[in-house]
């Protein structure tokens, strides 16, 4: 595992154009948990950067929009920009993209089965999907060995 340390903690990224999803998970990888939701717009780089320090991370992970066939359209084209920036901003820390279909519907589904309706829902509801995403990723780590994902190289994708 070249650009994973064993142990530590990573980040999870759910990046929307309102809001971004962050969740962390325990320095053994084994459960994803919220972090908090971060406003899009300025300073916001600033604030995922403050939190993989404030934490430890040693890896982000990064949801990627596909289609239900696989494919990307321009949501995915945003993300890979954002994570490209974000990859700079962070950087020598690795970051990967990861597939994060369906995270969205699952997270709303944990919460509705949980009680969370409407304005509670939907405040939470980037990290909770930012917790779908990591809980993937690290679950793919442990059964593969390896990080999961594609890795960002630094100042590729930027707009």
């Amino acid at each position: 595992m070249p650009d994973l340390d064993p142990r530590g903690v990573r980040l999870g990224i759910d990046p929307g154009d309102a809001r971004i999803g962050v969740a962390s998970c325990d320095p053994s990888g084994i459960l994803a948990t919220p972090v908090e939701t971060v406003p899009r717009g300025e300073g916001d780089l600033d604030r995922i950067a403050a939190l993989v320090e404030e934490l430890g991370a040693v890896l982000v992970y990064v949801g990627l929009p596909r289609s239900l066939s696989g494919n990307e359209g321009p949501a995915a084209g945003k993300v890979r920009a954002f994570a490209a920036d974000l990859a700079a901003r962070v950087a020598p820390l690795p970051l990967r993209l990861v597939d994060e279909r369906m995270s969205t519907v699952t997270a709303e589904a944990v919460l509705r089965d949980r009680g969370k309706k409407g304005k509670k829902r939907r405040a939470v509801v980037d990290q909770a999907a930012a917790v779908v995403i990591l809980q993937g990723a690290i679950d793919t780590e442990r059964t593969l060995g390896r990080p999961a994902g594609e890795l960002v190289v630094q100042g590729e994708g930027t707009l």
